[in-house]
Order: structure tokens, then C-alpha cells, then sequence
């Protein structure tokens, strides 16, 4: 019957909004109304220009060939007539739930693989560990720059300690520092797999020092530390006023750099660098990541008070190089070579 159909097109058009299709036809055009000419319902043609999907587009064309095959349809109004117009009804009413089942069973299967594929390599690649732990990827390591002595005296302040001419990859010890805004940017390296460290004095004897460490532990990391002398004793302290800190332990040596305030809180263990102090060297070995005594019975000490605001290259020599730089060693040299091209008596 025209109620029958009109029910089945109103299912097809529930069905196409439920995906996405949208009917742009006329209401008027859902009542079965059929062409002068062909006899055919103008339903097809018209959900096709409205784009509908294959699937309902087929659904509508079973439902208009049923509805406009005048060879088989028996007279209005008979009993038989009723019985064919309600079969043909349930027939296109089935027709079309199976067709909007297919549609919601394939966008659901389509969109459920998408989202499952697109999860499994998501998390696989960026979320899960190789035991099966979620915890997120770390983020990319910067190699570490190397240490620039070219700029010594110029843009920073550097002490050398070692052989004459050495730089930051073949000095004992190497130190620079430079001031980068409210901050004093430190670069330190020695030859050791242990420890590097700078104390800042208000003499040139240990003892109520304030320290910076660079640790090189069992795991292969170089951790800054902070530290406060305590006579010949260094006491770690946990408030520690170092940051963007990196450091590397390469060749057998410890590398580090780090920035500390110019001005902090008035603290006893941690000092102003606008000030200006003794800068004491040392390094040595560490077991288990602890520090323990220096290498060298007396470490290196800067011969004046070091200010951040004056950059100079100072150069120390090692004691293997001391004895023929001494001047009591100098003289004996000039001696000795003017004995022999005088020559004896």
C-alpha cells in the first residue's frame, strides 16, 4: 500500500542520515507518485542527484520497481490486491534493513580496523618498552659541545694547568667561565676518570669552601654536585645551585658544564660570584660515584682573586714542567752551558 512504501523510503532515509547521506529530495516526492510517461517513480533519479550511497540507491530502485510494475498488480481495493501490496511491503521493509545492517556492519568493521591498526603501531612505536611497559620515548640527547679555547681571554676566562700549550682536551686540568645574563656559565675537564671540581675561597687554604663537582658515576654519567668544605673534609649539600647541567666522560676524561647564579640568597655554603674569590683546582679518582682525596698533594689555587667581570687565559704549569721554569733551574742552565763553552783551565 502507499502507507506500506511511504514507511520503507522513511527507513531508507534513517538509514542514510545514520552514515553520513543526506536526502535533499522533496517530501512530496516520497509518495509513490509515478511519471505520465514511463510509469517509473522519479525517487531514483532524484536520490542519485542528491548522492546517496550504492547501497540505498539500490534499495530505492527495488522499491520502485515493485511499486510501479503495472502487469502484476492486482485491482485496488480486492482482497488479493491488499495481500500483494502488504507482501511487497515486507519484502522491500526486509530488503532495506539488510542493506542499512551491511552499511552500519561495514563502516563499523572499517572504522574499528582503522583505529586498531592505527593504535597498535602508535603505542608500539612511541609508548611501549620491550617489556611491555608504557612509559614515554626520551627525548632526543644533544651531543655534547666541545670545550673552545680560542675564545680564552676574549669571551670567557680560562685556566690552564698541565703542559704548556695544552687546551681543554689535553691540560691536567681545564677551566672556563663566562657570564650568559644573570648567570656564570662553568666548563670544566681534567684528566681522571673520578672527579673535576672548582672550590671558591676566600683564601688560598681549604676550608669554608664552596665546591662544584662534576661526578663521573658506575653507570657512565657525570652528575653535578654540590659541596661545602668542611676543613680537609667535603660535605655534599643538597641545596645545589647548578642548572642546565650536562657532562660526559670520554678518552679518560671528565667533562662538564654548567650555569649557577651570579647572586643568591645570603647562604653560608653557597656564595655571591659578583664578588670576587680564589678559585682552588683540584680532581681525583671516585669510588661508586663518591668523591675521595686528589690526585696531587697540593692542588693548583689561582694566584689572585678571580672576578667574572675580567676574562684572561691564565696558564699553570704542571709540576713536571715547574723545575725548568723555575728561575733557580734557569740560572743553573745558563751555568752550566757557559762552563762548558768557556771550557776548564
Amino acid at each position: 500500500s502507499a502507507l506500506m512504501v511511504e514507511r520503507a523510503h522513511l527507513r531508507a532515509a534513517d538509514v542514510g542520515r545514520n552514515h553520513g547521506d543526506r536526502l535533499t529530495t522533496n517530501q512530496s516526492s516520497w509518495r509513490g507518485r509515478r511519471s505520465p510517461s514511463s510509469g517509473i517513480s522519479p525517487l531514483p533519479a532524484a536520490a542519485a542527484m542528491a548522492g546517496m550511497s550504492p547501497l540505498l540507491l539500490t534499495a530505492s530502485l527495488l522499491l520502485a520497481a515493485v511499486s510501479a510494475n503495472p502487469a502484476e498488480e492486482p485491482l485496488a481495493g480486492s482482497p488479493g490486491g491488499r495481500e500483494a501490496e502488504q507482501e511487497s511491503g515486507r519484502m522491500v521493509l526486509e530488503e532495506l534493513e539488510k542493506s542499512g545492517l551491511q552499511l552500519e556492519e561495514a563502516g563499523a568493521e572499517q572504522h574499528q580496523e582503522s583505529y586498531s591498526t592505527f593504535a597498535a603501531e602508535f603505542f608500539e612505536t612511541r609508548y611501549w618498552g620491550d617489556e611491555g611497559y608504557a612509559f614515554p620515548s626520551p627525548p632526543p640527547v644533544d651531543p655534547f659541545a666541545k670545550i673552545r679555547v680560542d675564545d680564552c681571554g676574549k669571551t670567557k676566562g680560562c685556566f690552564r694547568y698541565g703542559k704548556p700549550g695544552c687546551d681543554a682536551d689535553t691540560c691536567d686540568y681545564f677551566l672556563s667561565y663566562r657570564r650568559i645574563g644573570a648567570d656564570v656559565e662553568f666548563e670544566l675537564s681534567a684528566d681522571t676518570d673520578g672527579w673535576v671540581a672548582v672550590g671558591f675561597s676566600s683564601d688560598k687554604l681549604m676550608g669554608g669552601d664552596d665546591v662544584m663537582a662534576c661526578v663521573h658515576d658506575d653507570n657512565g654519567r657525570v652528575r653535578i654536585q654540590h659541596f661545602y668544605n668542611v676543613g680537609q673534609w667535603a660535605k655534599e649539600i643538597k641545596r645545589n645551585p647548578a642548572r642546565d647541567e650536562e657532562g660526559i666522560f670520554e678518552n679518560n676524561r671528565v667533562t662538564c658544564r654548567f650555569k649557577r647564579p651570579v647572586y643568591v640568597p645570603r647562604d653560608e655554603t653557597i656564595i655571591d660570584l659578583h664578588l670576587s674569590w680564589y678559585y682552588l683546582f683540584a680532581w681525583g679518582p671516585a669510588i661508586q660515584g663518591s668523591i675521595t682525596r686528589h690526585d696531587i698533594d697540593s692542588p693548583p689555587v689561582s694566584e689572585d682573586v678571580v672576578s667574572i667581570y675580567k676574562y684572561e687565559d691564565v696558564f699553570m704549569p704542571s709540576a713536571a714542567y715547574q723545575t725548568f721554569s723555575s728561575p733557580f733551574c734557569l740560572l743553573l742552565i745558563v751555568a752550566l752551558t757557559f762552563y762548558i763553552l768557556m771550557g776548564t783551565p
